[in-house]
């Protein structure tokens, strides 16, 4: 009896629609992107044999899809569209339609064998959306504030005042249902307390974590660093030696690791002398806090992974 061949399935996935690519260069259809349409597609994905199904971040519309093919036990990648279309680019795609985007993915899940996406928790998701919700918030008081400094009239200024004040209690509340959410679930109250016995990582710091990186503690400190974006990027060629860059990752979860470890070069003695160390040896600014947030993640991994509080011990320092 003949072996049925793996198949390697890209979904191209818009706000109504996917498109399904069975295969590189197999066939291609579309189904709507519902609850309907893929009953439909995981009928029909059950008939083979699926290696690996490569769907791009496509904001929130792929979702529905990630969720409903995990956990009908299909293998998911859920990639980053930078690495779609540097890996189209390197192999001289320039076309773009939906079939073709699908069959891109289709030979980029086949070519790089990306990591396969772990299922949410149950409830990350709505985590995922109030954190969300929160830094819509913010946005806004952002806005409104740089419209209070420019506003001259005493009425437009007093109406932009007025919306500050409402935003702050909107995200008061918006801090208040986070916190209530996290406490709700004890293992997650948990994790919680262990990313907050290291000082410097705050309430916002510590739920960003929760939220949009549940890797951390299952990985190697290359591998997060690199899941993140904050792992040093050679650009190297011949003698010439480039400057380090990071590069690509999680841009949320950066931006909560740059403010953490801002506060932790001062309020953390471990990350403080590192940071006077580096600075000593004449690294700038950025580059310094850098490698603070990176050595932050790394110690967060840490703790993450052995369950065990923040103490200041050699092994952090190392």
């Amino acid at each position: 009896m003949e072996s049925v061949a793996a198949l390697y399935v890209g979904i191209d996935v818009a706000k109504a629609k996917l498109d399904v690519a069975l295969d590189a260069d197999g066939e291609v259809f579309e189904v709507t992107n519902d609850p309907i349409g893929l009953t439909g597609l995981i009928d029909r994905l059950k008939r083979q044999s699926v290696a690996l199904v490569a769907l791009e971040a496509s904001g929130g519309y792929e979702t529905l899809a990630v969720a409903t093919l995990g956990a009908a036990g299909f293998p998911v990648a859920l990639v980053n569209p930078r690495q779609v279309r540097d890996f189209a680019r390197s192999t001289g795609r320039l076309a773009k339609t939906d079939a073709i985007d699908a069959k891109l993915l289709a030979r980029f899940a086949l070519t790089i064998k990306p990591r396969i996406t772990a299922l949410a928790e149950s409830g990350r998701t709505e985590l995922s959306e109030l954190l969300g919700r929160r830094n819509q918030l913010v946005g806004m008081q952002v806005a409104e504030r740089q419209r209070l400094a420019q506003a001259r009239s005493k009425r437009v200024r007093k109406d932009v005042q007025d919306m500050i004040d409402f935003i702050a209690k909107r995200l008061d509340k918006a801090e208040d249902d986070l916190g209530k959410f996290i406490a709700a679930r004890p293992e997650w109250q948990v994790k919680d307390d262990l990313m907050r016995s290291v000082p410097g990582v705050g309430p916002t710091t510590s739920r960003v974590l929760l939220g949009r990186l549940p890797e951390l503690g299952e990985l190697t400190t290359k591998a997060i660093a690199a899941l993140v974006g904050i792992a040093p990027i050679n650009r190297d060629s011949g003698s010439f030696r480039g400057k380090r860059t990071i590069a690509g990752g999680r841009a949320d979860v950066r931006t909560a690791l740059y403010m953490a470890a801002f506060s932790a070069t001062r309020c953390n003695p471990v990350i403080r002398a590192f940071y006077q160390r580096l600075r000593a040896q004449g690294k700038p600014f950025k580059v310094a806090l850098v490698a603070c947030m990176r050595k932050l993640l790394v110690i967060l991994n840490a703790i993450m992974k052995s369950g065990t509080p923040w103490q200041h011990a050699p092994a952090h320092a190392a």
